[in-house]
């Protein structure tokens, strides 16, 4: 790239940035009433430009082939007018939302008379990274800014077309609702380089989110100079404890992981008691076979199960994202909890059992975002867990942990009152 190439590129970013900060600023002044008719205006926008909108995606899917997706990658950037109102619905979610900010977590009167309070803030501008789900765009959106914050939108160069038509509409929105005209932002370039440039501006961005695949994860938490909330990967385990309810557990097995395959919280490991092995497993692998599910185990699985492959080490730290399953026989819950910490990525994790005191053993011994007791993998989600939606799940442990809601996108500060109280 030439030097005024990369000087104008700089500089475009530097431009976008100060103008989210001092949009944050002025959302500060924004009340709560005015940011909900926001988010109704741009649900009602979406959905009376419904035809543009899938004008636009129909240009991303037509080049999808050209960036080499597959199925499930165009499945996720394909829009029709069940997603468009599934995404108005989600904004119109949003709005019922109680805003965090605001909100008091502690106070206390000091022996002096001072009142100190401890209070939920915004955290300022946001950076996110995201890639092929359009739907995506708008979800980010609304959490932000239902958080106070101004968010920089950078979506994939497959879904370029799709997140322009529906920022436009959420900008209209914005102008006609009395919301900073920078507080919702799409970056107009496709250049790799631009992110680059934003990730060194922690004068100015406050948190990054990226959301997509694990290497462009892992390249914002490399280059990053500024807090992010991430995870690298979705490898999920469901544990079926002796005596466990088989017939549950095999429909929270087949749900975990054939549910949605694509997504991060499907399973992609499962671990079984050797007690109930041999009654489990031959009925399970028969339903995957049916559903076209492939088994990698260990040698006690393929003896079990004619169907399954030997599994390598490599299979038991993958996320497959598809139709693979690998597969172990433990001795007791302390292997398994020993096998899911050591392969899992920390994201989610269930057993299936009838005693209570191994459940309690499970929930307080892995060291995972979520830990589950007799339900699927798949309810690890914002929606699920009763946050509204999600911008993302965390399988840090700063300074947000699990699905990201509105909170995880504040902070908190102290204000204290008094009347001319002086240290001696």
């Amino acid at each position: 790239m030439a030097t005024a190439e990369v000087e104008n590129l700089q500089t475009y970013c530097r431009e976008v940035a100060e103008n989210a900060k001092r949009a944050s600023r002025e959302l500060a002044g924004i009340s709560g009433g005015v940011i909900r008719d926001w988010l109704r205006h741009s649900a009602n926008l979406i959905r009376v430009n419904r035809e543009s909108i899938l004008s636009a995606n129909a240009q991303d899917l037509e080049n999808a082939p050209g960036y080499g997706l597959k199925d499930a990658e165009i499945d996720r950037l394909h829009l029709n007018p069940k997603r468009l109102e599934e995404i108005a619905l989600a904004l119109e979610e949003v709005a019922l939302l109680p805003s965090p900010v605001g909100e008091v977590l502690d106070s206390s009167r000091r022996p002096n008379g001072l009142d100190v309070q401890k209070i939920r803030v915004p955290l300022g501008v946001v950076f996110f990274i995201f890639e092929s789900r359009p739907n995506v765009t708008s979800d980010a959106a609304a959490l932000c800014v239902k958080s106070g914050n101004a968010v920089i939108l950078r979506g994939g160069k497959e879904a370029f077309h799709s997140n322009q038509a529906i920022v436009s509409l959420l900008s209209q929105a914005a102008k006609e609702s009395g919301i900073p005209e920078h507080a919702v932002q799409l970056v107009s370039t496709t250049d790799r380089e631009a992110v680059g440039h934003f990730l060194k501006m922690n004068d100015l961005i406050d948190l990054t989110i990226p959301r997509g695949g694990e290497s462009l994860i892992r390249r914002v938490a490399a280059e990053a100079t500024m807090p992010v909330i991430k995870h690298f990967s979705g490898n999920c385990h469901v544990y079926i404890d002796e005596g466990a309810d088989l017939e549950m557990a095999e429909k929270i097995t087949i749900n975990a992981k054939t549910q949605r395959m694509g997504v991060c919280n499907a399973a992609e490991s499962l671990v079984v008691h050797v007690k109930i092995a041999s009654k489990f497993l031959p009925a399970l692998a028969k339903k995957f076979d049916e559903l076209g599910v492939e088994l990698r185990g260990d040698s006690r699985v393929c003896a079990l199960v004619k169907s399954a492959k030997p599994a390598t080490k490599d299979d038991y730290f993958t996320e497959f994202h598809g139709p693979v399953m690998s597969a172990v026989i433990v001795d007791s819950i302390e292997d398994a909890i020993k096998h899911i910490n050591h392969y899992s990525s920390g994201h989610t994790e269930a057993i299936v059992t009838k005693d209570i005191s191994r459940a309690r053993k499970f929930t307080v011994e892995v060291d995972s975002s979520a830990v589950i007791v007799n339900a699927s993998t798949r309810f690890n989600d914002g929606g699920q867990f009763g946050l509204g939606a999600e911008i993302g799940i965390s399988t840090d442990k700063f300074h947000a942990r699990g699905p990201c809601g509105l909170r995880e996108l504040t902070s908190y500060k102290y204000v204290v009152f008094g009347e001319g109280q002086i240290r001696e």
